[in-house]
């Protein structure tokens, strides 16, 4: 697998990433601000893909007890185990399909899961010819269900579910959030500027909570003159905590 190491986060991580198919983009870097693990507990990324999300959910965490990806795809997963080790942070990564959550883990033992989904629809577009690419962003290898499912099994009650996702899909998020019995509790919506329609999504939701969803104000990447808002550039300077 062709791939480039490169500098992120102001020099605070280094990433050796493929140079066909998952790399880390503003929606990973607003997503490991977006979550919130909890102090002293057990968290997990599932499609940890080269390990770009949970490794700066390490450098903002670092009071976590336990952290770790989990990965499908070899080659990424041989990139993760790379990535951790050259950036010191003792993150453990396992290769596996998280369709088969109950094989590989016990119920209930995390207090924090972090997501991306893959974005695309497969009956909405075609299949890229990269196979790490449409794995990440298509629907190939696993859909909505199937990472709500996971995350019902994985985290304990009252445990939280930490996502980014298409704002065009958020129907289609949220309806399969509740019907795997986790009730989004947070949800942001972000934009490029002022004026312009939602991209992404920033979602959280909580096993067996009870109902109400609070909605955030927007977040704008710009300010319509092509300057990064100070919130969004919050995101890129590692801190103690999520900040979003």
């Amino acid at each position: 697998m062709e791939s480039t190491v490169d500098a992120l986060l102001y020099g605070a991580l280094s990433l050796r990433q493929p140079l066909r198919g998952p790399r880390v983009a503003l929606d990973s870097v607003l997503l490991a601000a977006w979550a919130r693990p909890k102090k002293g507990g057990r968290a997990i990324e599932l499609g940890s893909a080269h390990g770009g999300v949970t490794l700066i959910v390490a450098l903002r965490n670092r009071h976590l007890s336990h952290l770790e990806g989990l990965e499908i795809q070899e080659p990424l997963h041989r990139l993760a185990l790379e990535n951790a080790r050259a950036n010191g942070l003792n993150v453990f990564f396992r290769l596996g399909d998280l369709k088969e959550h109950r094989r590989l883990y016990r119920s209930q033992s995390f207090d924090l899961v972090v997501a991306n989904p893959p974005y695309d629809d497969l009956a909405r577009g075609r299949l890229s010819c990269h196979a790490a690419a449409a794995t990440a962003r298509q629907e190939s290898a696993c859909r909505l269900e199937d990472v709500a499912a996971a995350a019902r099994y994985l985290l304990r009650d009252g445990g939280r579910l930490s996502l980014v996702f298409r704002a065009d899909r958020l129907a289609e998020l949220l309806s399969s959030l509740r019907g795997a019995s986790l009730e989004p509790k947070r949800l942001r919506t972000v934009h490029h500027a002022p004026g312009r329609e939602a991209s992404i999504v920033l979602v959280e939701a909580v096993r067996s909570a009870s109902l109400g969803m609070k909605i955030g104000a927007p977040l704008f990447i710009t300010d319509g003159r092509g300057v990064t808002t100070e919130e969004t550039a919050a995101a890129y300077v590692i801190g103690d905590g999520p900040c979003l």
